[in-house]
C-alpha cells in the first residue's frame, strides 16, 4: 500500500514539474507568436484550459495541452488567442485577424 502511494506522488510531482515547464513554454511561444504578427502579448499570461491525450507523429501518446492568452495591436483592444502543445512542440495555435491602427 505505502508503495502505492508513493509511486502515486511521485507522479503528481513530476506532472506539476512538467506542467510549469510547458506553461513557460507556453508563455515564450505565445510572446513569438504575437510578435511575428506585430501584436503584444498582454499580462504576459497563459492559462492551460484544457488537457487531453494525443498522439505525435511516431504514434507515441503525449499530453495534449491547449493554452489561452490574449494579445493586442494597439493596447486598447484583446484578442483571445491559444496555442496547443503536444508535448513540447508546438502543434496548432490561433490569432484572430484584426485590424492594423492607423498612426
Amino acid at each position: 500500500m505505502e508503495l502505492i502511494l508513493i509511486f502515486i506522488l511521485l507522479m503528481l510531482g513530476w506532472f506539476w514539474i512538467d506542467s510549469l515547464d510547458k506553461r513557460e513554454r507556453a508563455i515564450a511561444l505565445g510572446t513569438e507568436l504575437a510578435a511575428r504578427l506585430n501584436l503584444q502579448m498582454l499580462d504576459e499570461t497563459v492559462v492551460c484550459s484544457r488537457l487531453w491525450l494525443g498522439r505525435n507523429r511516431k504514434g507515441h501518446v503525449q499530453l495534449l495541452r491547449t493554452y489561452e492568452f490574449d494579445v493586442s495591436a494597439s493596447g486598447d483592444d484583446r484578442l483571445h488567442s491559444h496555442l496547443t502543445l503536444l508535448g513540447n512542440h508546438l502543434s496548432a495555435w490561433h490569432i484572430p485577424p484584426y485590424l492594423q491602427p492607423v498612426n
